[in-house]
């Protein structure tokens, strides 16, 4: 078994990219994914063999959800250790990545292979390997009281039990992944300096789309 990364000083030099619109993917989040495209097909198989590792990323246009060719690329990503796969049916990939670190794009290389890959970086992004880093700054109980806020608002169940258990940087991290927020406010979240930035964002987001919702206008999502 291939080992999670530590720290900046075990990650590679290069990884694969998988260039996908709307996938927000955060330190120590799970984020599953459906794999078809024989190019990405290809790229699970190489992580499989290889460290597990992949870069998942956004494109700069995002009116396509995984552009083909070499179209430009944001400036951060998250790389993700691909720690479930199954095989679902002929040529296809069930996957579950986990969130390592963001990492920032240094230059892509040119290959031979169907899918894209990259020099990346994670300098400035030391703290994404502690899994706890920030959360005393986050003011958890706003916080909660916006996810209340929000699953009256939006008449989402939630298990509040089990988000009494849960820490506050997966709490968050977990709100954010599965907000319905587009690309661009998917890669504020991501860019975000720090937790409590992370979580105020969020924050900020959700409460002005219960405000439109309730002044009569469509809501965001």
């Amino acid at each position: 078994m291939v080992r999670r990364p530590a720290s900046p000083d075990d990650l590679p030099r290069s990884v694969p990219l998988f260039p996908l619109t709307g996938a927000l993917l955060l330190p120590f989040s799970h984020r599953p994914l459906n794999i078809f495209e024989p190019r990405y097909i290809e790229l699970v198989d190489a992580a499989l063999r290889g460290d597990r590792l992949i870069g998942l990323i956004q494109p700069e246009d995002t009116s396509e959800e995984s552009p083909r060719g070499r179209t430009p690329l944001e400036s951060i990503g998250c790389l993700g250790r691909l720690t479930h796969f199954e095989e679902s049916g002929e040529s296809r990939y069930f996957i579950i990545l986990e969130g390592v670190t963001r990492f920032r794009l240094v230059h892509e290389l040119t290959v031979m292979t169907p899918y894209r890959q990259g020099v990346i970086s994670a300098e400035g992004f030391e703290h994404d390997f502690t899994r706890d880093y920030g959360e005393d700054a986050v003011d958890r109980i706003r916080f909660v009281k916006m996810m209340r806020d929000y699953a009256e608002y939006a008449s989402i169940e939630l298990n509040w039990d089990e988000i009494e258990r849960t820490g506050t940087a997966d709490l968050v991290n977990f709100c954010c992944m599965v907000s319905p927020y587009g690309p661009a406010e998917k890669q504020q979240l991501l860019e975000a300096p720090t937790l409590e930035a992370r979580a105020e964002t969020l924050i900020a987001l959700t409460e002005y789309e219960i405000a439109r919702g309730g002044s009569g206008q469509a809501p965001l999502n």
